[in-house]
């Protein structure tokens, strides 16, 4: 079924892709890497990574103009899945800059309390809140790797599908619908993570 599916990872001019596309290509799928608004309505499931600062991602994106692009999407029901700032850029705003987000997802994004280190940094466990097709064949409370300072607090407790220990309980996987975003990296998780990409491919072609 991944083969059949050609997933758009946006490209918005910010980060490295690479590891996202070999991954997705690792498990059978055809990713189509893109920075165009048509590309976006026009898939069968789009993927957003990110890395470096929730603002960069945000003007990355304005400046390919593909925010109405993402928002009409999402909106639609179409299986999206985003990465580590692809998650909190979901959210309405973030302490990181004060900068506004999609909001997509009510809530912000906070910074780790002091005293913690900075970044969270490495592998950590996920605690599964929710049965969700994301989660199909990786065990609760299977390890995946991080790197972030800040995390996302819905305002809607019932789209934390899991949840993970630093100093406190954060949310590490967002979920509705056909919807899903891991703070961490599945495609520096090794065999679990690209279970996570698996999954979401298959979610797409039963979607379809």
């Amino acid at each position: 079924m991944t083969a059949k599916i050609r997933p758009v990872i946006i490209d918005y001019g910010a980060g490295n892709l690479r590891s996202v596309v070999n991954a997705v290509r690792y498990i059978g799928g055809e990713p189509l890497v893109s920075s165009r608004a048509g590309d976006i309505a026009e898939a069968r499931a789009v993927i957003l990574p990110g890395v470096g600062a929730a603002a960069c991602v945000m003007d990355g994106i304005k400046k390919h103009d593909l925010q109405e692009a993402l928002l009409e999407y999402i909106a639609r029901g179409k299986p999206f899945l985003g990465v580590c700032l692809g998650l909190q850029v979901l959210f309405d705003s973030t302490e990181e800059g004060e900068c506004r987000c999609l909001g997509i997802v009510a809530g912000r994004v906070k910074k780790f309390a002091p005293g913690l280190k900075i970044p969270h940094m490495g592998w950590n466990q996920v605690k599964q809140k929710m049965t969700h097709p994301i989660f199909e064949g990786v065990p609760d409370s299977a390890n995946f790797y991080f790197v972030h300072s800040y995390y996302g607090v819905p305002e809607d407790d019932s789209l934390i599908a899991g949840e993970t220990e630093y100093g406190v309980a954060f949310c590490s996987v967002l979920a509705q619908g056909n919807m899903a975003a891991t703070q961490f990296h599945p495609e520096k998780s090794g065999e679990q993570g690209l279970k996570i990409y698996a999954n979401f491919l298959k979610m797409a072609g039963a979607a379809c």
